[in-house]
């Protein structure tokens, strides 16, 4: 399954569903795929997801190898959203996801 982010402050962001759901899950909502979040609580989705990041960095190497594939870590992968949600915040724009 593939996950849109959406928000007419930013350019549209699309994940894998393996990826996207944990990083809403630390956002702070339930990992429902399709749902949005109003402009008003984005500032807190944004500070949870940061939050969980930064944690998450002190426990895991940013990237790391297996065998010939290597493996992205989730503040990598986070980097995008974090931005999309940074600008709906500075815009007032709620952000969505399908």
């Amino acid at each position: 399954m593939l996950v849109t982010f959406t928000t007419e402050a930013y350019a549209d962001i699309t994940m894998f569903g393996e990826h996207a759901i944990p990083l809403l899950k630390m956002m702070g909502h339930s990992g429902t795929v399709p749902s949005a979040i109003r402009a008003e609580d984005v500032p807190n989705a944004l500070s949870l997801l940061k939050s969980a990041i930064e944690a998450q960095k002190t426990t895991s190497p940013t990237s790391q190898k297996q065998g010939e594939e290597i493996v992205v870590s989730m503040a990598n992968r986070s980097l995008p959203l974090i931005s999309l949600l940074t600008a709906a915040t500075k815009a007032g724009k709620h952000v969505s996801w399908k």
